[in-house]
């Protein structure tokens, strides 16, 4: 696929995607989102890739939907998502409830890291809420920003974010759309690392690194399906499912790997 409003890289086992639409503070469209999957889709496919990250290009990391694209969808009377029928499908296939826009995230098998660089908005904010971690430069600008458009909470996210930051912090945050800073998100447990802007990436790209480097990928792989899959199912099915899981991984070569290097002194060499 040519990519004009993303772009894709692999170094280090780490797949980088970045949302580059920089003269629009990397604004949503139909392309971008096409693009977005196929990339996520080039990284679960390549067996070097173990870590994912995403940012944007420029001064934002996503400013939402583009206005052009936004304005388009009154004069065709209701929503369009601008893509095709051919769009790629990462993630699919794990769970019903994932095979749907942005929740089949959960179903990758490694591991998103969104470097959330400066603003994110709308369908932005949703994108960083779906990764698995979230780093951020500081003083950088966030909001859902849907009721300012008399639009309702996007793409799951009234499900997602009471998920991550509690029930009261999410729904004042949703009903009132209004801006709040990366400080925040931090303080309220959005945002796992804050940073500076000129030590975000590096910061990004060396815990990227350790994960790659020192975590098994079949675990990574699991624990992530564990965790997503698990907030469907109760207690007892957990517990249940994760002992059967553990029969079956102690019988796989990374664990025998990561015991050999735990009695040899050494990182492990998965």
């Amino acid at each position: 696929m040519e990519l004009k409003a993303t772009r894709y890289a692999v170094e280090n086992r780490i797949a980088s995607i970045t949302l580059s639409r920089p003269h629009r503070l990397n604004a949503w469209t139909g392309r971008m989102h096409t693009e977005y999957r196929w990339c996520l889709e080039q990284a679960e496919e390549n067996s070097e890739v173990r870590v994912i990250v995403v940012t944007g290009e420029g001064r934002g990391f996503c400013a939402g939907a583009d206005s052009q694209a936004l304005e388009g969808h009154i004069a065709k009377g209701g929503y369009d998502p601008g893509t095709g029928d051919d769009i790629a499908n990462p993630g699919y296939g794990i769970r019903p409830e994932f095979d749907t826009n942005f929740a089949f995230h959960f179903g990758l098998t490694k591991p998103v890291i969104a470097a959330i660089n400066g603003p994110a908005a709308g369908v932005g904010l949703v994108l960083a809420c779906f990764a698995d971690i979230r780093f951020a430069a500081a003083g950088a600008k966030l909001t859902t920003a849907h009721g300012r458009l008399g639009l309702p909470a996007e793409f799951g996210l009234s499900w997602l974010l009471p998920r991550l930051i509690g029930l009261s912090r999410a729904q004042e945050l949703l009903i009132s759309s209004r801006v709040f800073m990366t400080e925040e998100a931090h303080a309220i447990g959005l945002v796992h690392h804050l940073l500076p802007g000129d030590e975000l990436m590096p910061a990004v790209y060396a815990y990227a690194a350790n994960l790659a480097k020192t975590v098994a990928p079949s675990s990574t792989r699991i624990t992530r399906q564990q965790v997503y899959i698990d907030l469907h199912r109760d207690i007892g099915s957990s517990v249940a499912e994760s002992e059967s899981l553990l029969n079956r991984m102690m019988a796989g070569s990374d664990y025998k790997e990561g015991v050999k290097a735990l009695l040899e002194k050494r990182e492990p060499n998965f």
